[in-house]
């Protein structure tokens, strides 16, 4: 039976007023979440908390800490992926995200707490042993949001708090949860749909195929928990490692959401 337990107390309130996003993993195609975020902040729709799962949790967090999505497309253009990626010949995983924790820790700050956030944030990540989703709103901060993006065999799990944790879309790719006890309407933005025709050519497709539909697999009943559902369709057409196009993916979410602004305003006013 999978489990699903709180490592911390729960998030911060949220503030007076404001929606509750939920941002999921996906990888590149996360950097749509930026986009949303940015038309959110254009049509002057508050958020007033986030929960995050992977590349979601890293994108929630960054927003969470006051920086700008368009400024944290910069920052993620002028990055060089693949050096952010080491092996380190680990019975565990193939890489090591020491690099990923020095960058993030270089801009979000060494010692972040989540208790310094601007927003209050949720991240969640997978405990290996105990095949159970763990939630983290207090303490520190860059542990778990390296654990929330280990994928898992990927990368090596982070060790914290008596846990090996992976990548937390493993069990919840869209975390819900923390944010219904809020009492605002939740808005899920779902950035991993799957392109059903798409050919699959290589090793390499068929592990990123099967990746996308055990992630896709847990989030069908939490779809419906939300209030709103935003799911970019073009986002289909964009494979998890696709960094390179970043604005373009910047740009998908950007859009969709101020299509549905309407919706948003909707949700605020009810």
């Amino acid at each position: 039976m999978i489990n699903e337990t709180l490592a911390t107390p729960a998030p911060r309130p949220a503030g007076p007023a404001g929606l509750s996003l939920a941002l999921s993993g996906g990888g590149a195609r996360g950097i749509a979440h930026l986009g949303v975020l940015a038309a959110l902040d254009e049509l002057q729709v508050p958020v007033g908390a986030l929960a995050g799962a992977s590349s979601g949790g890293i994108v929630g967090a960054f927003y969470a800490a006051g920086f700008a999505p368009r400024e944290v497309l910069r920052l993620l253009q002028a990055t060089s992926i693949p050096r952010l990626t080491r092996p380190v010949f680990s019975r565990l995983g193939l890489l090591g995200m020491d690099a990923v924790g020095l960058l993030l820790a270089s801009h979000l700050g060494p010692g972040k707490r989540f208790e310094e956030l601007r927003l209050p944030l949720t991240l969640v990540a997978t405990d290996l042993e105990a095949s159970e989703s763990v939630y983290f709103s207090s303490g520190e901060l860059l542990p778990p949001l390296l654990a929330s993006a280990a994928v898992p065999i990927v990368y090596r799990p982070i060790a914290y708090q008596g846990r090996q944790l992976v990548d937390g879309g493993l069990l919840n790719n869209l975390p819900v949860e923390p944010l219904l006890p809020l009492g605002r309407p939740v808005v899920g933005v779902h950035c991993n749909p799957l392109h059903r025709e798409s050919p699959l050519p290589t090793l390499r497709r068929v592990v990123e195929r099967t990746l996308q539909i055990a992630l896709s697999a847990n989030v069908a009943s939490r779809k419906g928990q939300c209030a709103l559902l935003l799911e970019p369709p073009q986002l289909r057409q964009y494979r998890p490692l696709d960094f390179r196009k970043a604005g373009e993916l910047f740009d998908v979410g950007y859009h969709y959401t101020l299509g549905r602004a309407a919706e948003l305003h909707a949700l605020l006013a009810g």
